[in-house]
């Protein structure tokens, strides 16, 4: 995926960014912030090809996948269908598509939540599973959104040590983010401000 040239604005009202030119790469995880109103969520759907740049071109191939700042799952099924059924649309058997979902689950210190429903589940617990959900979906591009925002400290702390789990050498992850740890359990760093309108870079 790479933008070129890339620039938007909402009508009349000023450039949230412009010249903006990077190729993002597999395996990479690039932290995007930027003060509050700065554009992190519209880049995020502006590569997500949900919205259409005001200048510039985005280019890119395959799947993309999101996970929100809310976590959104379906409250009486259990942690484990979450993240099995990905796999399962895919066509893996039953007792194939758990396992799986229980390796993921491991690695985001979530087996011991296995089985209860998402409705049960803590804030932090929540946003993991949907990271968990997002790498079994195996997207060329994950889209982050904010997703330590709804969370305290301790808590947050917990989801920014699974940012790492993202990772993957198909998969280029892109976290727009206003913290300081989650950007540092990235890869790579984007700052809106460097592509502020004014042309200072």
């Amino acid at each position: 995926m790479s933008v070129d040239g890339l620039g938007h604005r909402f009508r009349d009202r000023p450039w949230l960014f412009r010249n903006m030119s990077i190729s993002f790469s597999p395996g990479r995880t690039y932290a995007l912030t930027g003060p509050s109103g700065s554009g992190k969520s519209t880049l995020l759907g502006l590569l997500a090809g949900w919205d259409t740049p005001t200048e510039g071109v985005v280019a890119r191939d395959g799947h993309v996948g999101w996970v929100f700042q809310v976590p959104h799952g379906t409250p009486r099924r259990s942690a484990v269908d979450h993240v099995a059924l990905p796999f399962l649309i895919r066509g893996a058997e039953p007792h194939d598509a758990t396992e799986r979902a229980m390796e993921l689950l491991d690695r985001f210190r979530l087996r011991h939540i296995a089985e209860q429903q998402f409705r049960r589940l803590s804030g932090g617990e929540a946003q993991r599973l949907m990271l968990a959900r997002a790498v079994a979906a195996e997207p060329d591009v994950l889209l982050v959104d904010e997703p330590t925002a709804q969370l305290d400290l301790a808590t947050a702390r917990g989801v920014n040590a699974s940012i790492g789990e993202l990772r993957s050498e198909r998969t280029i992850v892109v976290v727009a983010t206003h913290d300081a740890e989650t950007r540092d359990s990235c890869t790579d760093h984007i700052d809106l401000v460097d592509y502020q309108s004014d042309g200072q870079r």
